[in-house]
């Protein structure tokens, strides 16, 4: 496959073997996560322990190593849950992967989706990422890809908004 978009190899993948093809987040959604959870948690350690060392003495200004602490494991369990986030494009559907304890598997119908939106806040846009927001009649079916360049978010909302009139227009 020396030619060719991606959009193509994604369907030889799939006529290969029938098997779907994942396609994980990008890391920077991981290094923006983990760089909001320093700056916040830093934030409080200092706060706690001027408050604590100016109120109680110096020798409690040591509870500020709680949100320190605490960091060291957000730290941990942003990696986990990042590395579990996942979505695949299918034939007739859309199915998106996450989590870590309770694993939670998403399938939107082309034909169902209503409306497809890319997002993207000040702090995703400092980091180049995007959002990609699915919108069905169905309340609890609406889904959610994170932490997408915007070029592929922007890919994708079209790719998707194109299935989901074709398919939709059979109802």
């Amino acid at each position: 496959m020396e030619t060719g978009s991606v959009e193509e190899g994604r369907a030889e993948d799939r006529a290969a073997g029938g098997v779907p093809v994942w396609t994980a987040l990008p890391p920077g959604l991981l290094r923006m996560r983990r760089l909001l959870l320093v700056v916040w948690l830093g934030l409080i350690a200092v706060a706690a322990g001027v408050a604590l060392g100016m109120t109680a003495g110096p020798l409690w200004s040591a509870c500020a190593l709680t949100p320190v602490a605490a960091a060291a494991w957000g730290w941990v369990l942003l990696g986990r849950n990042w590395r579990s986030w996942r979505y695949t494009e299918r034939a007739d559907d859309l199915l998106i992967s996450r989590g870590v304890l309770w694993h939670e598997e998403t399938v939107v119908p082309y034909g169902r989706m209503q409306l497809v939106e890319v997002t993207s806040g000040p702090v995703e846009r400092r980091f180049g990422l995007a959002t990609v927001q699915l919108h069905t009649a169905a309340a609890a079916t609406d889904a959610t890809i994170p932490g997408l360049d915007p070029a592929e978010a922007e890919r994708l909302r079209d790719r998707l908004t194109e299935l989901g009139e074709a398919r939709s227009a059979g109802l």
